[in-house]
Formats: structure tokens, sequence, C-alpha cells
């Protein structure tokens, strides 16, 4: 099934890049794109008023070598080294690991542990590759659980070292990674001068400036019955991150039921709650990327209270109703799609 899903992401970005080709040659473009496959999805970045495609090739330069720190999955990155080391010694790691690191406790605290980067040995479990993945027995999750606990991850910014502090215990940056990856492609094409484009992380859409003409751009919020692609509104909006998350994106059926791969630390399981996607708009990706996972864990009720008194954070809470509740910052940007069979409750 993982060369089946490979083989049409690359056909998919053959494609991509056929009608790109075809555009150039009718004469100097408006923009210039470019996809490919990175972080296990399409990456597709869009740059307005440039016309050398030399800098989207240096940005996924830089998305490889932040892939291959930040990982777990990589042998040698910083994250795999981790793992391979818990409970036995230190290892030095980038100045990025510590980065994120650092960020995500910080959101660990703030959720109550909700939001855990120490559950790979949960994630391990659960195994969710779709359409595959492991139903666990009680003992199994058990002794995930018995390895999580955020507090027991030390760092040493004075020599960039990081310690877990038990064996078996593994980081998994996989909530988080992508958001800051998305910050620094940012970054660096404003570094380059660039002052209109979108950054679009398989999802994880963040926006430099708005339309080289002064509007908004329109940003689809996924509708979470639908494939991917598919939008139940559309967010209008500039230099902006916007983020979604919900049961559609990853999950595997057993025994009639769907499991999805956004996992409580504490019960072992996906959680069940009234939600089924939520949409965060922020101005960090990395804060977009953390509190999506974390607001669908919190719930709407708690996640509301939380981001409300947040500076540079809003969101859309999908129920399983179908309905929507926005913070009070979004419902004035936000389009509902006629005939999306979703209603705004707030």
């Amino acid at each position: 099934m993982k060369a089946v899903r490979l083989l049409i992401i690359l056909l998919y970005i053959f494609l991509l890049v056929g009608c790109s080709d075809q555009q150039e040659e009718a004469g100097e473009k408006a923009y210039i794109n470019d996809s490919e496959f990175l972080l296990d999805t399409i990456v597709t970045i869009k740059i307005y008023g440039h016309n050398d495609a030399s800098i989207i090739q240096e940005a996924f330069d830089r998305i490889r070598r932040l892939e291959n720190i930040l990982s777990v999955h990589i042998e040698g990155s910083d994250l795999w080294r981790l793992k391979e080391n818990a409970g036995k010694r230190r290892i030095s790691v980038s100045k990025d690991t510590i980065t994120l690191l650092e960020h995500s406790l910080k959101v660990s605290e703030m959720s109550g542990g909700l939001f855990d980067v120490t559950s790979g040995p949960l994630i391990n479990l659960w195994d969710i590759d779709p359409p595959e993945g492991h139903y666990p027995t009680n003992k199994e999750r058990e002794e995930a659980i018995s390895l999580i606990n955020y507090k027991d991850i030390e760092i040493h910014k004075d020599n960039n070292r990081v310690y877990l502090k038990r064996l078996g215990m593994e980081a998994n940056l996989g909530a988080i990674a992508k958001g800051y990856i998305a910050d620094k492609v940012k970054e660096f094409l404003i570094k380059e001068g660039i002052e209109s484009a979108i950054i679009n992380l398989g999802g994880n859409v963040l926006l430099i400036g708005g339309k080289p003409d002064g509007s908004d751009f329109s940003i689809g919020v996924q509708d979470p019955d639908s494939l991917r692609g598919e939008y139940l509104g559309l967010l209008n909006v500039s230099d902006k991150s916007v983020v979604s998350s919900g049961t559609y994106e990853r999950y595997f059926i057993y025994k009639e039921k769907a499991y999805h791969h956004i996992l409580n630390p504490f019960t072992g399981f996906p959680q069940e709650n009234e939600l089924k996607g939520v949409c965060v708009v922020s101005d960090s990706s990395t804060d977009g990327d953390a509190f999506s996972t974390t607001m669908f864990l919190m719930g709407k009720d708690e996640g509301m209270k939380m981001i409300e008194n947040m500076e540079g954070m809003e969101i859309i809470f999908i129920t399983r109703d179908n309905e929507l509740y926005f913070s009070s910052g979004l419902k004035d940007i936000f389009e509902l799609v006629p005939g999306s069979g979703y209603v705004i409750a707030n």
C-alpha cells in the first residue's frame, strides 16, 4: 500500500509540474511554483512577482535539511539519536532541535500534558499508516503510557545537549515540526525579498503577505468528511498561518470502527469528543501546528477558553454535528460554502 500511495503522490507532483511548465512557455509568469514530496507529504511553494525558480529549490533544500534533523524516523537525526540514547546519556543536538523541544514543553505545560512530545511510544504502538494500523492490547497501551512524561526531558542550553531520562522513551516532533519548518521557509523567503507567497506543507498553509494586488488570499478550510482539497468554507487572510487537523487525516478501520491519529497520552486511545476537526489561524505556524493538535485534544469548551486568552491565535471548531464554532476574531473573515451541510453555531 505504501508503494501505491507513493506512486499516486509522485503522479500528482508530475501533473503539477507539467502544468507549471506549460504556463511558463506562454510567457513571463505572474508567479512561480513547484512541488516536491517531503515530510511524507506534498510540499508546494508558490511565489508571486519573482521569476527565478532556483529560490524554490533552495527552500526545498532547507526543508530537507530540517527534516533530516527533526524526524525521529530518519536514522542519524537528532531525534533518532535521542531515542537510541534514552536512559543512557545526554546527546548533542542542533539549535533547531533545542528550540522545538523547548516550545513543545511550553505547550505541554499549557495543556496539562495533553500535548506531550514524548508520546513516541504510543504513536509507534498504534502504527497508523492508512489504511493499516495496530489496535493495541491493554497491556501494550499501559506500557506505552508509562513511558510518556514530558517532564522527563532534560534540556541543557549551555551546550545544546538533551537527555531522555528513561530507557524506551521517545520524543516525536510530528505535531509541531511542519509548522516550525514552514516558519523557517518563510523567514528565508522574506530575507530574499519575497513579499507575496503561499507555502503549503501538506495542509499546513503559511502566507507571506497578501496577493500582489493587496487583497487577501482565500484559504480553504478542509471538510473533514470529504477528500483533501474539498472545503466547507474559505478564510480571507494575509500573512497568516492556517493549519487544519482532524479525524480525517490519518486513520485505519478495526472491527468496523475508525481510529484516528490524534492520541490522548493519558488514555492511550485516539481522542473521542464532540469534534471531528479544527482549523487554527495564527501568526506563527509553529504555534498553529502545535495548537491544532492541542485544541482537538482539549475539546471545544476548554479549547475556546484557552484560545480567547492567547494573542495572535484564532480557531474554528468543527463538530460531529456539522456545527462550526468560531473564536472572536474569525467569523468576519470566513465564507461558508453554499450547500456544504455545515451551519455556523455561534
